[in-house]
């Protein structure tokens, strides 16, 4: 059998169990910075489901009935151009993001990271008798003590759980399945009881193995990054060779910065050591960093020897902030803005879909017209009612038949119903005829949508 004389994963024992880890806390200037991001992200989490923006949720993304609102914005699934827009710009993005600032998102804005951190890890230092200095306990832990911090981390599951559920379901909804017998609604307690057992089992038991495992990001950064990119970085040059302070006296050689004390492992969430370089398991949490700065303060040495820097400035002490990607991606990122804006605002309140019915392309009425079977659908994008006249634009070159004219449609709902458009055989000399229907809301807005009637002699090959 083959003996690996490294670690394949920081969460992997040689023997092919699990390494559990528990971070010693390193409580500097950037994990205090951490915190107040941490924190204003979890108030923020919590209180948007809550907030109202011209009468709408702020965040509801109701996937069933599809009915997407976004900062009182409401989106449907027929803006495809919106949608897209909005994919490219989060992709342009990320990769902006990670050229100047590498993986920055990981360490202090991830749901995963701040929750961990800041909510469960601290919840287990307490009843580990660890707290403020985390690390493994010095001496067993009663196993009452075991079973409170089960029943408390899964207590404190159930707000974030129920608050992301809030997001897909609205407030109001959750609140009435709250207050109500899940017999009630056995479907959307099952969602609920699904969704806090999968966040209780990644924070309790799979923890930093989603960001080493699961999470692609790690790996993209193979890729996203350049030697310009921020990072956090260890000085080999200041700190090598390692070794422990001593007094000099005269003809030694002085060691490096590093004394090798290893509390920059200790401190790493995900177990790594950032004297061997830039790793995939390294999210840029900076705990090395404060627990660096913290031994540097000790021993009288200058801070710094594992800091946020690029390897470019690490080896030759400049800084470069202008270089093609930097320059490109926000450009890109910038016209995509722009023009998912400019989509937006011209964004018509009303969509009309106009299809050709199956069957007989066209037929001939008694009054001897020929006519097209048409299905017609409308999607109200106001948050009112509003009532729809349709017409023909233009005079004597067709009609339409319809059952409800004008037709009424509720706020934010979609209408279809068949028509039928027509227009004398005189009109169809070519055997087809492009007509444009006309629809107009009490506000007088107009939206035209055109339309092939087809008739004797025409190609059928288009039947819209």
């Amino acid at each position: 059998m083959t003996e690996f004389s490294e670690p394949v994963l920081s969460t992997l024992n040689a023997d092919g169990t699990r390494h559990w880890l528990k971070p010693r806390l390193s409580r500097g200037r950037f994990w205090i910075r951490r915190a107040v991001v941490a924190y204003f992200l979890m108030a923020l989490f919590f209180v948007l489901p809550f907030l109202h923006i011209h009468g709408k949720p702020a965040v509801l993304l109701d996937i069933p009935h599809r009915h997407f609102i976004i900062l009182g914005y409401t989106f449907l699934p027929t803006d495809t151009v919106l949608l897209a827009l909005f994919m490219l710009s989060v992709f342009v993005a990320i990769f902006l993001f990670t050229a100047l600032f590498g993986r920055l998102w990981c360490g202090w804005a991830c749901p995963q990271t701040v929750y961990l951190e800041y909510l469960y890890r601290p919840l287990e230092r307490l009843f580990d008798g660890t707290i403020g200095r985390g690390g493994w306990p010095k001496d067993s832990i009663n196993p009452i003590r075991k079973a409170a911090y089960f029943v408390v981390a899964f207590v404190a599951t159930l707000i974030p759980a129920h608050t992301f559920v809030a997001y897909f379901v609205g407030v109001d909804n959750l609140r009435q399945w709250m207050m109500s017998s899940p017999f009630q609604h056995p479907t959307a307690f099952i969602i609920m009881f699904i969704t806090t057992v999968l966040m209780y089992f990644d924070f309790y038991f799979f923890r930093e193995q989603l960001c080493i495992l699961a999470c692609p990001y790690g790996r993209f950064q193979s890729v996203l990054l350049d030697k310009w990119s921020m990072i956090v970085s260890y000085d080999r040059n200041r700190g090598e060779p390692r070794g422990k302070v001593v007094q000099l006296t005269v003809g030694q050689s002085r060691t490096g910065d590093c004394i090798d004390c290893g509390l920059c492992v200790q401190t790493c969430p995900t177990g790594i050591d950032i004297r061997e370089g830039l790793q995939m398991e390294c999210v840029n949490c900076t705990q090395c960093i404060d627990a660096c700065d913290s031994v540097m303060d000790k021993i009288d040495r200058a801070r710094g020897l594992i800091r946020y820097t690029s390897q470019w400035a690490m080896e030759t002490g400049k800084r470069k902030l202008f270089r093609p990607r930097v320059v490109l991606y926000p450009l890109l990122l910038t016209t995509l803005f722009g023009i998912f804006l400019a989509v937006l605002i011209n964004k018509s309140p009303v969509d009309v879909f106009l299809a050709h019915s199956a069957g007989n392309p066209y037929m001939t009425m008694p009054s001897g017209e020929i006519a097209n079977s048409v299905r017609l659908k409308i999607v109200n994008r106001t948050e009112e009612a509003e009532s729809y006249t349709l017409s023909i634009a233009g005079t004597g070159k067709a009609r339409i038949i319809i059952a409800e004219n004008p037709l009424v449609v509720a706020a934010g709902e979609t209408r279809q119903l068949p028509c039928i458009v027509a227009a004398d055989p005189s009109q169809l000399p070519a055997g087809s005829l492009f007509v444009t229907l006309r629809i107009t809301d009490t506000k007088q807005r107009v939206k035209d949508v055109t339309y092939r009637l087809l008739g004797p002699g025409g190609s059928f090959g288009d039947l819209r």
